[in-house]
């Protein structure tokens, strides 16, 4: 991999969030005809990839940053996506539902060696792909790194970083940590949707992946597993430490199990009685009770509309965004997110932190994200400190991504008083 030509290149450069993938590269790296001299960032060699000639044409007009170098590959495709992993130190995956069309790239960096990440939020999928190609991975040294994006970086990084803050302040640390969506503006695209919408329907056909998706150690894998239970939100609840009323966060359902995956990857840094989960916080009062009663309401609604072919035809048919739509760029622009995480020592001591966001979380911010942590794993962690397999954010990239995210992603780590 020493000869690759490019230290990133993004596939499915097309889709609406490769496209502000791209627009970010170009924003913080230039290219190489055009490199931007004002930004801060080390140098980044990238090009696009996708399926389709013409469109990657549109894109590279639209970027007006000069020539990109492109490679025409589709997802199901193997003989061009192994010519494409042979010139890419990282390759960046944006084509969703992964579990459609994701496996046949994660299969062939994991064979050539290549490293990979993605902003997946399809656990039965990520599991699927650890069980199949991590001891390919292992061998040929590719690090592939999942949920690289809104999820599941914030709520991974920002435990890890609580966890860091725990030993400094405590000399331990927390046992219990508890994630609450403060406040958050976005909008969701038809590519986020489809994915859920899919997940929904392959649950409903398959008995033994809704056992799986109700254990939230399913992406543990490993040999020794903890037992500790752990504490799921599914309905209006209130919340002491945060004295607010609590609903189901959709997001959820991914970023626990990689911050549990994270704890069992570590050797159980956050100790083996670990407990995690995450919730929105709707605020105190009858009011917050109502709104909290509401959320949960429309998340169990929107679940049994999905599950039932009908209902889930009329709602792809005539209410969801179809793939390809999103917020607009104005919409990214006034977007954000506030998550505060409150963490509890074994001696009863506690510590809070928040993490923000500057943009639209799922579209605007992923954008940078996804960016930065590519350009982390190709340029900040050598092979050297990380070896093959299975990561996750914070367990492989850790405090480099996280000084990234800071300084050129918009996002801010804080200890609270």
């Amino acid at each position: 991999m020493t000869k690759a030509k490019f230290d990133v290149v993004v596939f499915g450069a097309t889709s609406f969030v490769g496209q502000i993938l791209c627009r970010y590269l170009v924003q913080e790296f230039g290219t190489a005809t055009k490199p931007n001299a004002r930004s801060t960032n080390r140098q980044l060699s990238w090009a696009i990839a996708g399926r389709s000639a013409t469109k990657l044409a549109t894109l590279i007009n639209d970027l007006n940053a000069g020539p990109v170098p492109t490679f025409e590959a589709d997802a199901a495709d193997e003989i061009a996506l192994k010519a494409l992993c042979a010139q890419a130190r990282v390759v960046i995956s944006t084509v969703g539902p992964y579990a459609l069309y994701g496996e046949a790239l994660v299969r062939v960096c994991a064979q050539s060696g290549t490293d990979y990440c993605d902003l997946t939020g399809e656990p039965a999928w990520v599991r699927r792909m650890i069980a199949l190609y991590a001891a390919d991975a292992t061998k040929s040294g590719a690090r592939i790194i999942h949920s690289c994006g809104f999820d599941s970086i914030p709520s991974d990084l920002g435990v890890w970083f609580l966890q860091q803050q725990s030993m400094l302040h405590y000399g331990e640390p927390c046992v219990t940590v508890k994630m609450g969506v403060k406040a958050m503006r976005g909008a969701a695209s038809g590519g986020t949707v489809a994915s859920m919408v899919n997940a929904v329907k392959e649950a409903t056909q398959n008995k033994a992946l809704r056992r799986e998706l109700t254990n939230p150690y399913s992406l543990c894998m490993m040999d020794a597993k903890p037992t500790v239970r752990q504490t799921n939100i599914k309905g209006p609840a209130f919340d002491k430490d945060f004295n607010a009323w609590a609903a189901p966060f959709v997001m959820a359902a991914i970023n626990v199990r990689v911050v549990l995956r994270s704890n069992a990857l570590s050797n159980f840094a956050y100790t083996e009685q670990f407990k995690y989960h995450e919730a929105m916080l709707m605020g105190a009062g009858f009011k917050g009770r109502y709104k909290a009663t509401a959320l949960s309401a429309g998340l169990g609604g929107f679940v049994t509309a999905a599950a039932i072919p009908p209902t889930r035809w009329f709602m792809e048919k005539f209410i969801l965004p179809a793939p390809g739509e999103g917020p607009s760029p104005a919409a990214q622009e006034k977007g954000f997110y506030d998550f505060r995480f409150i963490g509890h020592t074994a001696d009863g001591r506690d510590l809070k932190i928040k993490v923000t966001g500057d943009r639209d979380p799922g579209y605007g911010s992923t954008g940078k994200i996804l960016g930065e942590a590519a350009a982390c794993l190709a340029l900040d962690v050598p092979k050297t400190k990380l070896g093959g397999g299975f990561w996750t954010p914070s367990h492989a990239l850790g405090q480099p991504l996280l000084d990234r995210l800071v300084r050129h992603a918009g996002l801010t780590f804080e200890v609270l008083e």
